[in-house]
């Protein structure tokens, strides 16, 4: 089992009134818990190793930065009926830049087009480089460096 089928499992029992999924394919094995329609723990457990890789959901980490971003956007709410989200598509950690030295992917005000690497999530230990799938102005960056992020949190704001 890859990180996409991981990640389209998360997916599905997001949507779903399941609120525990286990599978066990040869060496592998994954449990996915999911509390009030949030996914709550994704734990993965390669047979063979010891060690057991959890990525668990840290809600009081992400709840001030999404109410940070609440207040800030509300002088702009005229504004904001035009601007298009780019959100998180997993559970991980967040980063502007591909590495601490390096300049960010994107600043606000920087024209992005789709298809253009705006962050990095790392999950597990895989560095995912996310792309934004609209063309337009980076209005807002609403996840600070090194933060975690949740499963369709919103990143950014894009003026079409």
């Amino acid at each position: 089992m890859d990180f996409k089928q991981i990640q389209e499992l998360v997916k599905m029992i997001n949507k779903s009134n399941i609120s525990e999924l286990s599978i066990e394919q040869d060496k592998f094995k994954i449990t996915i818990k999911q509390k009030d329609n949030e996914v709550q723990q994704v734990i993965a457990v390669p047979a063979a190793a010891a060690p057991i890789q959890t990525v668990a959901a840290v809600a009081p980490a992400a709840a001030p930065v999404q109410a940070a971003a609440a207040p800030a956007a509300a002088p702009s709410a005229p504004k904001a009926d035009n601007l298009i989200t780019i959100k998180s598509p997993m559970i991980g950690t967040f980063y502007r830049s591909a590495g601490p030295d390096k300049a960010p992917f994107i600043n606000v005000g920087d024209e992005v087009t789709a298809g253009k690497v705006v962050c990095i999530i790392e999950a597990m230990k895989l560095f995912n480089e996310i792309e934004s799938e609209v063309s337009g102005k980076i209005v807002k960056v609403l996840v600070d460096d090194a933060t975690p992020v949740e499963y369709d949190q919103p990143l950014f704001l894009v003026e079409p």
